[in-house]
Parts: C-alpha cells; structure tokens; sequence
C-alpha cells in the first residue's frame, strides 16, 4: 500500500521547485484535486492561479490584497504565453487528456501538463511528473473517497462521527443521546466493506439508524458483544477485537481508525496496513520509520512534562536565598 499525505505533497513541491520552467506565466488546476496542487505550487512559485473551468470561460484572475506576484498585470488567463495543467495524479490520464483537449481546442500559447504521482507505466502522458507511486496508492485528501474502501474496514467514533466526551460516554442515557445526535465527521463517498467499532452491540439499533440519517453505506456492521463498557474498559478489547475482524476478512487490505495507539497496534496484530486519522499517517507492516518518528515524539513530549514537571517541585521546595541589606 503507497500512500502521500499533504506533507509529502508540499515536501515534493519545494524538492521538485526547479523542474518548474521558469516562462511558466500560470498555473491551472484541474478540479478537485488538481487544485490542491496548483494551489501549492502557485503560491510557492509565486505565479497566478486559475482553474480549468475559468481558463476555459477566460474569466478574470482573481488576486489578493495582501502581496504582489509574478505577473501581476495578467488580468485574462488566456494572455498567458505559457501554462502549467496540474492534477494531483494520473492512473488512466483520461482526466488529464480530456482537460489538454479542452485547453487546446480555444488556447493558442504553449500548455505544459504535470501530474505530481505518476507510475511508470503512465508517466509518457504528461509533460511532468514529480514522483512516481505505483498502484495500490492512497492521497490524505482522497483516501475517504476511494473505491478501495470497498476492501477495507473503518472505525466508527472519530472517523465517521466525533468522539463521546467523559459526560456523554456514560453507558447510559447521555450515551444514548450521542448516538442518536452526534455530528458527522468524514462520510465516505463511497460503499465501505466493513464497520468495525468497540461500541457495543446493545447500541445496533442506534447506531444503524445514524448510519442510515447520514447516508453511509456499508456491508456489515461489527460491534462488541460484551454487557457494559466497564467490562469493556477492563479487557482493554478495543483494538483486539478490531483486529480480530481486520484479520478474518481475507479480502479486506485497509483499516481506518481514528487513535494512533489503536492504529499501531492494530497493524502489529493483522499485519495488514493501518490509516490512522489521528496522525494521517499509514502505519504498514515491516515499515518502522512512522512508529519510531512518533515515539520519539511521545518520548520527547512526555520528557519536556516531567522536566517541567520537576522544575515546579523544585521552585517549591527550594530555599529562598536571604537578601543581601546595604
């Protein structure tokens, strides 16, 4: 599994800052992804931006107030001598084809076409790629959205609604309320395989009619069979039983949970890959660079809080130098 989160993409944009000619006079992103790059690059190269549609109808750049760029004077997308047609990817460049096709039928300056993630099978159909990523991959900013979440499994709290507070998580009443108001958080677009949530199977009923209210397609729907979230707590189950299911689904080849201990420990027990919304991060079987990065994280926070920590007792318990009397 390949995946590139927002960091690796503006990473690659400010490493790759040089394959971009510097007669670029601007930058056109192709809708919607597309513009997540063009927007990355316009403002790191400092060059105006459009998108596909507006180029096409020749509608006036838009500018801010608040800093000046390169061609500053260029009002009309179409006076550009030069563009830069941006998309976030290629798989079978159709995309990308059709957008070139458009822009060329009413365009009469030079077009150059990039896509950041190419594979090598595909890369002849632009003029400029930054990185190549084989398939299976996954972006950040599509990964809710993508056909492969009909081979994977997804977590409930945190990823398709918030989590509960201390108050609500009461086992009770005010949990019954969460269940049946809480907010949604990222709704796939797409039908999910498997939900795979801790919650236990005495809440189904209010958990399917959220689904249904929210519009979230699934397969199957697993919940804890256990009598109280107390029993829950003492077992410690929440990532084992995800596991469990993760690892039992032979055709299953993602999880999205919402904590990155869970996350990490979930992988460790399925060996199988773990997208993690806590930390947008994948967390991949024989892959240990994430895992030591966030350790060391944890490992340096929790240091500078005992420092801290030890600072204030001292500045308690210390004695006060006497005053020195002229």
């Amino acid at each position: 599994m390949n995946y590139r989160s927002l960091n690796d993409l503006s990473r690659l944009s400010t490493e790759c800052a040089s394959k971009i000619p510097n007669d670029v006079d601007l930058i056109v992103g192709i809708p919607r992804s597309g513009m997540l790059v063009a927007s990355i690059i316009a403002l790191k190269q400092n060059l105006p931006l459009t998108d596909l549609y507006s180029f096409l109808r020749n509608d006036d750049l838009k500018k801010g107030s608040t800093r000046t760029y390169k061609h500053a004077e260029l009002v009309k997308p179409r006076d550009a001598k030069k563009i830069l047609l941006v998309d976030d990817s290629i798989s079978s460049a159709k995309s990308m084809r059709a957008a070139d096709e458009q822009v060329r039928a009413i365009y009469g300056g030079q077009v150059l076409t990039m896509a950041v993630f190419a594979e090598r099978h595909n890369r002849h159909h632009v003029d400029m790629y930054l990185e190549l990523v084989e398939q299976p991959r996954v972006f950040e900013w599509n990964i809710m959205h993508h056909p492969f979440l009909a081979q994977a499994c997804l977590d409930i709290d945190g990823v398709l609604c918030v989590d509960p507070t201390n108050e609500e998580n009461d086992d009770g009443p005010n949990y019954r309320d969460f269940l049946s108001c809480t907010r949604p958080l990222f709704i796939p677009s797409v039908k999910v395989a498997h939900l795979v949530t801790s919650r236990l199977e005495k809440y189904r009923a209010e958990t399917e009619e959220w689904l249904e209210r929210n519009g979230v397609q699934y397969g199957t729907l697993h919940m804890l069979d256990l009598p109280t979230a107390e029993e829950r707590r003492r077992l410690n189950i929440h990532h084992k039983f995800k596991a469990e299911v993760y690892a039992k689904q032979p055709l299953t080849r993602l999880f999205v949970e919402s904590e990155v201990r869970q996350a990490v420990e979930i992988m460790k027990l399925s060996r199988k890959p773990v997208y993690c919304i806590e930390t947008n991060e994948m967390y991949v079987p024989g892959q240990v660079y994430n895992l030591k990065s966030n350790t060391l994280r944890k490992t340096h926070s929790l240091k500078a809080k005992l420092v801290r920590k030890a600072r204030s007792i001292l500045s308690k318990w210390a004695p006060v130098a006497p005053s020195s009397k002229s």
